[in-house]
C-alpha cells in the first residue's frame, strides 16, 4: 500500500509494490495523478470477490476518492445495505468498495468508526487534495510512514519505503535502546530515524499545508476508563452468556471467505474457544493446525490434538526440530524489516507455512491474554502485589535476598522435580525478576517484568531510550487498579508492537491472512466492563472466557498450566544454535556494527553457556539485532 510523488512515479510505485508481493500475490496495480504527483499502489490477496471488481487501487463511483487498502471488513454486508439505501451503486461485492463508498458518503472518520474489522488504508480526496492514512483500533494491520525530500512515503512494511529513492535509512540509536528493553521497537518509532508507525486507532491527514496531523477515532484509554466506570452488573453466568454471544458473532463474521479457511489451534484457552465456536457454526469439520516440539514444557501439540478430537476438527500438526528453527532464522530479518526478538516468531512462521499449504485464511486466538487477564503477571499482582508492596521495605528486601540465594539454574532444577504438567517454565529467571522488583513500586514491578535488558542505554552509547506509556507517572491516577493498568499497557504496546506484528509478518510472508476474532472491538469494549474477579481470581485468569469454553470443551481438557507459544530457546542456545549464536555474539561481530557494548553481552553469554545463569531473552534480542544488521550489509 505504498505512495510516491514526483517524476517517474509509476516506475517508482511499482518498485515499492513489488516488495509486497508476498502480502498480495494475486493482483496488483497503481493509480497516478499527474497534476498533484500522487501515486497509490496495492497488492491483493484475493479473499472476498475474486473478480476484477475487487481490484485496487479503487476509485469511488463518484470519481472523487481513490483507495488502497489492506485488511478485511466483517460487517461489509450491512454497511453495503446502508450505502445502497442512500443511493450508492456497486460494481462487485468486495469490502474495498464498501470502504471507498462509505468514505464518499459518511467521511473518513465516521466510516472508520462504523467498520468492524482489521484495516490499514490510504484514501486520496481528489477534490479537497487531501490524503488520509487510517489504522484499525487495536493495531492488527500495520502502516508505516515518513517524509523525505518533501515527499510523504508510506506502506504496509518498511521494505516498501526502502524501495523509494528518497528514503533515508539512518539507524536510530534511541530505538535500539528501546528495542533491547522490549524485544520490539515501540510505536510510533522504528529502527530508522524519522520513520514512524501509525499508531492504532489513528488517522493521519495531509492537506494543502503539507504538514501531517494525526487524529484519533478510537481510544483504548477512553474505552478502558469508561468500561471501569460503568462495569457489567450481572452475574458471572450472565457475563458468560453475553461474551458467548459476542464471540459467536465475531467468529461467524470472520468465517466468511471465498477461499479455503481454517484455524490455528495451540490447545490453550484462546485458540480452543475460537475453534470451538467455529465448529459449532460449521456444517463440516474445521481445518485446524498446530506445531509441537519434543522439549517438555514447550510442547502443546498433544493438548491441541485432544481438543481437535473432541471438537471433531480436521487436524494437522507438525513436530518442529531445532534444525527447522535454524532454517527459519536467516529469513527473519527480511520478514520483520527491523530488529524483532519475540522467539515465538519461529513457531508462528512454521505454523503459518504449514497452514498455507491447506488454506488461505486462518483464525487465531490472539488477544485473549490482554483482554481477559491471561498473563502470569496479572495473577501474581492480584495475589501478592498488595501484601508485597504495602509491607515494610526491610521485609521485601529480605524476601528478595532469599530468592537470590539460589541461581536461576538451581531453581529450574528444583522445578524439574515437579510433574511436567505443573512445572513452571523458566522458573529461576522469573523468581530473580521478582527479586529485582521487590524494592520498588507497583509500576516499577511491571516495568521490570517487561524489561529484557534493565538499563539498555548503558549498552548503546549516546542513546536516549524512547519510553512507552509504562513510564507515564499520571497513568495511575487515570487507571488506579494495578492489574487493569497492566492490562491496558499490554494492550496498548505489547499487543500491537509484538504479538500482532509477529503474527502479521509471519503469516503474510507466506501469503496467509490471519483473522483475530477476540480482538473484535466490540469484544474488547465488553471486556473492559468486566470486574476484575471475572477475569483474574484464585491464581488464574480468563475466568469468564473459561466459562464460555467449558460449554463446548470438558474442563479436563482445558485445565492445564499456561505455556505460551514459545520455543526452547534456552536449551537451543546451549545446543544446536550455540555455534551460530557464538559467531554473532563475539566481540568482533558486535564491534563491526558499533551499536552495542560487547562487554555486558559477552558476560551474559559466558554465564549462559556455563549454566550459572540463564539469559535466553536478552541474548536473543542481541542475536536478532546482529542478524538484522548483517542482513542490511549483504
Amino acid at each position: 500500500m505504498p505512495r510516491a510523488r514526483g517524476g517517474g512515479g509509476e516506475t517508482r510505485i511499482r518498485a515499492m509494490t513489488d516488495t509486497l508481493i508476498h502480502r498480495g500475490p494475486d493482483d496488483g496495480d497503481v493509480w497516478l495523478d499527474g497534476e498533484t504527483g500522487i501515486a497509490l499502489g496495492a497488492r491483493r490477496l484475493a479473499i472476498i470477490d475474486l473478480s476484477r471488481a475487487g481490484r485496487q487501487p479503487m476509485v469511488s463511483s463518484c470519481g472523487n476518492f481513490v483507495l488502497a487498502y489492506n485488511g478485511e471488513i466483517y460487517n461489509a454486508r450491512e454497511l453495503r445495505g446502508e450505502l445502497e439505501a442512500a443511493g450508492k451503486t456497486f460494481r462487485g461485492y468486495s469490502d474495498t468498495e464498501v470502504i471507498v463508498e462509505g468514505c464518499a458518503l459518511w467521511g473518513v472518520e465516521e466510516t472508520a468508526k462504523r467498520i468492524i474489522g482489521m484495516f490499514a488504508f490510504a484514501l486520496w480526496d481528489r477534490r479537497a487534495k487531501r490524503l488520509f492514512l487510517v489504522r484499525d483500533r487495536l493495531g492488527i494491520k500495520p502502516l508505516y510512514w515518513t517524509r523525505a525530500n518533501g515527499v510523504l512515503i508510506f506502506g504496509s512494511e518498511l521494505k516498501a519505503l526502502r524501495a523509494h529513492k528518497d528514503f533515508q535509512a539512518r539507524i536510530d540509536r534511541n530505538s535500539v535502546a528501546a528495542y533491547l528493553r522490549h524485544n520490539f521497537i515501540p510505536a510510533p518509532h522504528t529502527i530508522y530515524a524519522n520513520v514512524h508507525k501509525l499508531e492504532p486507532g489513528r488517522i493521519l491527514v495531509v492537506d494543502g499545508s503539507g504538514e501531517p496531523r494525526i487524529e484519533s477515532f478510537w481510544s483504548l484509554e477512553e474505552v478502558a476508563r469508561e468500561g471501569m466506570s460503568s462495569p457489567f452488573e450481572g452475574s458471572e453466568g450472565e457475563a458468560a452468556d453475553r461474551l458467548d454471544a459476542l464471540l459467536r458473532d465475531a467468529v461467524s463474521r470472520r468465517m466468511v471467505s471465498d477461499v479455503p479457511l481454517g484455524a490455528f489451534l495451540s490447545g490453550g484457552i484462546d485458540s480452543s474457544t475460537v475453534v470451538a465456536l467455529m465448529q459449532a457454526q460449521s456444517n463440516r469439520p474445521v481445518k485446524t493446525f498446530s506445531i509441537g516440539y519434543a522439549s517438555e514444557g514447550f510442547n502443546e501439540a498433544d493438548d491441541a490434538a485432544a481438543i481437535a478430537r473432541h471438537l471433531g476438527t480436521d487436524h494437522t500438526q507438525l513436530y518442529a526440530s531445532p534444525q527447522d528453527a535454524r532454517d527459519v532464522i536467516p529469513s527473519l530479518p527480511a520478514i520483520y524489516d527491523e530488529p524483532f526478538a519475540d522467539s515465538s516468531q519461529i513457531p508462528t512462521f512454521l505454523v503459518s507455512r504449514l497452514t498455507k499449504e491447506h488454506v488461505t485464511v486462518a483464525l487465531s486466538g490472539d488477544g485473549g491474554d490482554e483482554l481477559f487477564g491471561g498473563y502470569t503477571r496479572y495473577f501474581t499482582a492480584d495475589k501478592f502485589a498488595w501484601p508485597l508492596f504495602d509491607s515494610p521495605c526491610v521485609l521485601r528486601c529480605g524476601a528478595a535476598r532469599g530468592l537470590r540465594l539460589l541461581s536461576p539454574g538451581s531453581w529450574d532444577k528444583l522445578a524439574s522435580l515437579l510433574p511436567a504438567k505443573r512445572r513452571p517454565a523458566l522458573l529461576g529467571e522469573k523468581l530473580h525478576k521478582l527479586a529485582d522488583c521487590l524494592g520498588g513500586s507497583r509500576d516499577k514491578f511491571y516495568r521490570r517484568l517487561i524489561s529484557h535488558w534493565n538499563n539498555p542505554q548503558d549498552l548503546v552509547a549516546g542513546a536516549r531510550e524512547y519510553r512507552t506509556a509504562a513510564w507515564d507517572d499520571s497513568l495511575g491516577e487515570r487507571i488506579p487498579d494495578f492489574v487493569a493498568r497492566m492490562q491496558y499497557l499490554d494492550t496498548a504496546t505489547y499487543l500491537p508492537d509484538d504479538i500482532l506484528t509477529k503474527v502479521d509478518r509471519a503469516s503474510m510472508a507466506v501469503s496467509l491472512e490471519v483473522r483475530v476474532p477476540l480482538l473484535d472491538h466490540r469484544v474488547a469494549e465488553f471486556a473492559w466492563t468486566l470486574p476484575r474477579h471475572m477475569k483474574v481470581r484464585d491464581g488464574a485468569g480468563k475466568q469468564v472466557l473459561r466459562q464460555v469454553l467449558a460449554r463446548y470443551v470438558p474442563d479436563a481438557l482445558i485445565k492445564r498450566r499456561k505455556m505460551g507459544f514459545g520455543v526452547p530457546i534456552n536449551d537451543w542456545l546451549r545446543g544446536p544454535l550455540k555455534e551460530w549464536a557464538g559467531d554473532l555474539l563475539s566481540p568482533d561481530a558486535l564491534g563491526r556494527h558499533g551499536l552495542i557494548d560487547p562487554e555486558p553481552v559477552g558476560r551474559k553469554w559466558a554465564e549462559h553457556l556455563s549454566g550459572a545463569k540463564s539469559w535466553p531473552l536478552p541474548l536473543w534480542s542481541v542475536l536478532m539485532l546482529q542478524a538484522w544488521c548483517d542482513a542490511q550489509k549483504s
